[in-house]
Formats: structure tokens, C-alpha cells, sequence
């Protein structure tokens, strides 16, 4: 006998649905904790390593190292422009959850999609920063995600269902709006 895998919009479906039953039998397997580390380079620049990923309190090392990234600020905002800036990596983080969940969501909802596009831009004010106005929000004031979709046969009224799924069910997105404890320690 011959096992078919469903496929929608490059996602397995019958791993997706199995991954939600085993979840939802065993809350600690959605418990995930992400690691990097960085080494500064010198003027705004650092060189950062996914370091091991955490599951269900078990470890997984293969991804230590994996993945390398860099980041820098442009040279209108005194770096040396040699890599994305942390505002992007911000931005990037939540265009690639918004593609995680919408993927999923617009799969496991039949919808397919023949391609998908996102426009993302962040406000900040540097007066915080810079110390100029230190009563002031350092952190961006807002940001705007525009999303462009092309899914034959779906509706608008879908795919704006779809839209607002992923903004209830993003964890990036959600990180970004809501209160979350950052706790730095000196080591």
C-alpha cells in the first residue's frame, strides 16, 4: 500500500496536523527556546550564531552554528553599512512569521496560493537614543505590514480571514506588541 503526502502551498499537511494533535496531547512539545550568540566586531557591527535550539527541554545542538548573521547600522546612522541593520532583522523576523503562519493557515484552510508578498516599514524617532530626549520611547513608534496575495479561486472576504489569522497568530508579531520581560544580566 502506497502512503500519499498532502502538500498545500509547500507545506506537508499530515505533518502540520500531527504536529497540532501532538501538541495539543502534550502541551510541553509546542515549548520552544531559540538561542543566538554574538560577538561584537567592532564600531556598530556584530556577528551573531543560531546557537542550540530547545524543544520539550531537549536539546538539539545540530543547530549550533548553523546559521550565521550579521548586523551593522547604514552609514547616514554612523555605521559602516556592511550588513542589515537590527531595525531590519526586526522587520525580517516578522515577514518571515507572517510566511510561517500564513502558510500554514492558507494551507490548512485549503486556500492555495500562487504567490505571496510582503512590504514592511518601521518609524523610530533617535532623539531617545541618542540621549537627546531620554524620556522618550527608543523603540519604533509603528510598524506597517503590507500583504499581497494571489490565491486563485479565494475570496477577498478568505484572504482577509487569512490576513487576520496571522496577526492573531504570529509569535513574532505578538512579541512585538505586547509587554515581553527582557532580562539582561552582566555575566
Amino acid at each position: 500500500m502506497t502512503e500519499t503526502t498532502t502538500i498545500q502551498n509547500g507545506v506537508n499537511l499530515d505533518d502540520l496536523h500531527g504536529t497540532i494533535n501532538a501538541v495539543r496531547e502534550n502541551r510541553t512539545l509546542g515549548e520552544v527556546t531559540f538561542a543566538v550568540n554574538g560577538t561584537w566586531k567592532g564600531g556598530f557591527r556584530v556577528d551573531a550564531r543560531t546557537g542550540a535550539l530547545t524543544q520539550a527541554g531537549q536539546s538539539d545542538a545540530e543547530r549550533d552554528g548553523k546559521f550565521t548573521m550579521s548586523s551593522d547600522e547604514p552609514t547616514a546612522l554612523l555605521g559602516t553599512d556592511t550588513a542589515a541593520s537590527p531595525a531590519e532583522y526586526i522587520l525580517q523576523a516578522l515577514a518571515g512569521c507572517y510566511t510561517v503562519t500564513l502558510a500554514a493557515n492558507a494551507a490548512s484552510k485549503g486556500i492555495e496560493l500562487k504567490s505571496y508578498e510582503l512590504h514592511l516599514e518601521a518609524d523610530f524617532d533617535l532623539a531617545s537614543f541618542l540621549g537627546v530626549a531620554p524620556e522618550e520611547a527608543p523603540g519604533a513608534s509603528q510598524i506597517r505590514v503590507d500583504v499581497t496575495l494571489d490565491a486563485p479561486g479565494s475570496t477577498r472576504a478568505e484572504l482577509e480571514e487569512l490576513v487576520e489569522v496571522v496577526t492573531q497568530r504570529s509569535p513574532i508579531r505578538d512579541t512585538l506588541v505586547r509587554p515581553v520581560d527582557v532580562v539582561t544580566t552582566l555575566v
